[in-house]
């Protein structure tokens, strides 16, 4: 028989304050049908913190007297999910479209948008540096301080080096260190990380390339469409907005179009046509 202690699992009134609490710091939805996730994803840090059940945590959040609790809530409750060269054939287009609409000798700007723990923006490095062109300036951000902390590290388990990367990359640009694998210093040094949340902070500049995949369906109707404003935003004239596969801007944006020269990708509307 195992051994395992399960928790119990969340009252109605801890789901409540708990799903309040996600959307309120991010704008990300915990959608009824995804409740279940609540349970497995706070077992941990229930048990870090010796609390017997959800409504326990959730009575610690009320009294207000832990100030980094509610940080810790939400970084459990996001969805981290990410690998190395996800969806390749689509960060390879990127790549190409950036050389094909960036100038000779210019530094193109790129910013990985919800990057978790730093698998897609170091993909991106690998890439640029592999055809040889001119260096890209890539900002990666997410909203959680553990997500950004852990890629600045550049420390990936075996398990996550092995999801996505080739031998070959994974040789040349990370070294062995016990059971895990660092990220080189000259891979590293190619990306800039800084915590950022879409729903609510400005955005950090603007862009030729801006990858945020597979955010927009967690988020709220409204909040979704303040999102794709500000990538709309951030994006230079002539740049490219890449989504996730089952995300569109169609329907729930003015500001953007799919981009006539790019399948996949989006592009700004011309200004004067939505009133950028």
């Amino acid at each position: 028989m195992s051994s395992a202690v399960r928790t119990q699992p969340p009252s109605a009134g801890a789901t409540t304050v708990l799903s309040a609490l996600l959307e309120a710091r991010t704008g990300q939805q915990l959608a009824a049908n995804r409740t279940w996730r609540l349970e497995a994803a706070l077992g941990p840090l229930l048990a870090e913190l010796a609390l017997p059940h959800a409504d326990a945590l959730v009575a610690r959040l009320l009294d207000g007297q832990d100030h980094r609790i509610g940080d810790r809530i939400v970084d459990v409750l996001l969805n981290h999910e990410t690998s190395f060269f996800r969806d390749a054939g689509v960060i390879e287009s990127a790549v190409e479209a950036v050389r094909a609409a960036v100038p000779l000798g210019t530094r193109p700007r790129i910013w990985c948008a919800a990057c978790a723990t730093g698998q897609e923006p170091l993909s991106l490095a690998m890439l640029f540096a592999e055809d040889g062109g001119t260096a890209p300036d890539i900002l990666a951000t997410d909203v959680s301080a553990s997500a950004i902390a852990r890629a600045r590290s550049g420390s990936y388990s075996q398990f996550e080096i092995q999801r996505g990367l080739p031998i070959r990359r994974m040789m040349r640009w990370f070294e062995s260190d016990g059971g895990d694998w660092i990220a080189n210093k000259a891979l590293l040094s190619a990306v800039s990380y800084r915590r950022h949340n879409l729903a609510t902070d400005p955005v950090p500049g603007r862009y030729d390339l801006i990858l945020c995949r597979n955010v927009l369906f967690y988020l709220t109707p409204v909040v979704r469409q303040i999102v794709l404003e500000r990538l709309a935003q951030a994006l230079k004239p002539g740049a490219l907005l890449l989504l996730g596969a089952g995300e569109t801007v169609i329907g729930q944006s003015e500001l953007l179009r799919p981009s006539t020269a790019h399948r996949g990708f989006y592009e700004r509307v011309a200004t004067g046509a939505a009133g950028l």
